[in-house]
C-alpha cells in the first residue's frame, strides 16, 4: 500500500497492491459489495459508473470482453476491459434477479458504496493480520480506480491506452492524479531485471 496526503485538505490518495485488492475482495461477505469493488478495482469505474452497469453493457470484441460505460464526467461512452469471471457474474446477477438486460445489476447509491467500502476497510484496519492497518480506514471507492490505473501501467500497458480505457482525455491528468507510485509487484518485476540489485 502506498499513500499520499494532500497538504491542504488532509485527504489521502491510496494505491493498493494486487494482494491487497485480493484481501479486500476476500473480506467482503456480500456479493453486491464484492461486485461493486471489482468494478472499481478490475475495470476502473467511478462510483456513478458502477451503479449504471447492466448485462447489456458487456461486449465481445476482437480485443476481448469489454464493458461499455457512460462516462460520469462527460457525455461520452468508453470501453474498458472486463475480466471474464466478472463479466459472467454480471450476467448471472441479471438472471438471478430476473431484471432486463438494461437494468443496473447493483441497486445502491453512491452513499451506499461509500458505506460499504468504509465498513469492509475498517474491519481490515482493526484486524491483527494486515500491514498498514490504520491506513485501511482511509481507502475509498475512488482509490480502487486509482489502483486499477496504476496497476495497468505497472504491467507495461501503454499509458495512452490506460487513458482511453479510463476515460481520461489528457495524459497529464492521468499522470498527475492517478498514476501514483508503482505498486510493489511492479517495482519487484523491474528490480528483477537488474542482476546486481
Amino acid at each position: 500500500m502506498f499513500w499520499e496526503q494532500d497538504s491542504d485538505s488532509g485527504y489521502y490518495r491510496i494505491w493498493l497492491s494486487q494482494e491487497e485488492v485480493g484481501l479486500l475482495l476476500d473480506r467482503t461477505d456480500d456479493r453486491m459489495q464484492q461486485l461493486a469493488f471489482e468494478l472499481g478495482a478490475r475495470c476502473g469505474l467511478r462510483s456513478k459508473e458502477i451503479l449504471q452497469v447492466a448485462p447489456a453493457d458487456l461486449r465481445d470484441t476482437t480485443a476481448g470482453k469489454m464493458l461499455v460505460v457512460d462516462s460520469a464526467k462527460s457525455d461520452d461512452q468508453r470501453q474498458t476491459p472486463v475480466p471474464g469471471e466478472l463479466a459472467a457474474r454480471i450476467e448471472t446477477v441479471g438472471e438471478v434477479r430476473d431484471i432486463s438486460t438494461v437494468e443496473p445489476v447493483i441497486d445502491a447509491s453512491t452513499r451506499t458504496l461509500r458505506r460499504w467500502i468504509s465498513g469492509v476497510c475498517s474491519d481490515i484496519a482493526y484486524s491483527d493480520d494486515t500491514q498498514y492497518g490504520e491506513m485501511w480506514q482511509y481507502v475509498s471507492m475512488h482509490d480502487l480506480r486509482r489502483t486499477w490505473a496504476t496497476s495497468l501501467k505497472g504491467e507495461d500497458v501503454d499509458a495512452m491506452l490506460v487513458c482511453d480505457w479510463g476515460g481520461w482525455n489528457s495524459l497529464d491528468t492521468f499522470l498527475e492524479h492517478y498514476r501514483g507510485v508503482f505498486a510493489p509487484d511492479a517495482q519487484r518485476k523491474q528490480r528483477d531485471k537488474v542482476g546486481w540489485l
